[in-house]
């Protein structure tokens, strides 16, 4: 069975549980910045509000894709994730360079225990 979470604000963020997963996706909030740094900071702390809404956390994240629509300022996003990563946990990450929905530059898919 399938439980949805409308997420906390009206954007893309959002959560679903099926059995004991946790799928979220999620973006900055608006209004957006143009620092990378910034909207992926934003974003990962919609990825906390949306795992304890499911009851999860960031030290149960299996894995989590994270696209950016710049590539050169993958460092600026690298500083936000090493910043908020559970370092005893980490999880498998992947960074694909995509084009977003402007004005937002990161959006962040999880997969977590619950």
């Amino acid at each position: 069975m399938i439980t949805r979470f409308p997420g906390l604000t009206s954007t893309r963020s959002r959560a679903v549980v099926h059995d004991d997963l946790v799928l979220t996706v999620a973006v900055a909030p608006d209004p957006v910045t143009s620092s990378m740094y910034e909207q992926t900071a934003k974003a990962l702390a919609r990825i906390d509000e949306s795992l304890a809404l499911c009851g999860s956390d960031k030290s149960k994240i299996l894995s989590a894709i994270v696209y950016i629509s710049d590539m050169k300022r993958k460092g600026e996003m690298n500083r936000a994730w090493d910043e908020w990563v559970d370092s005893k946990n980490p999880p498998m990450r992947a960074c694909l360079g995509v084009e977003l929905e402007p004005p937002h530059i990161v959006e962040i898919v999880v997969t977590a225990a619950k």
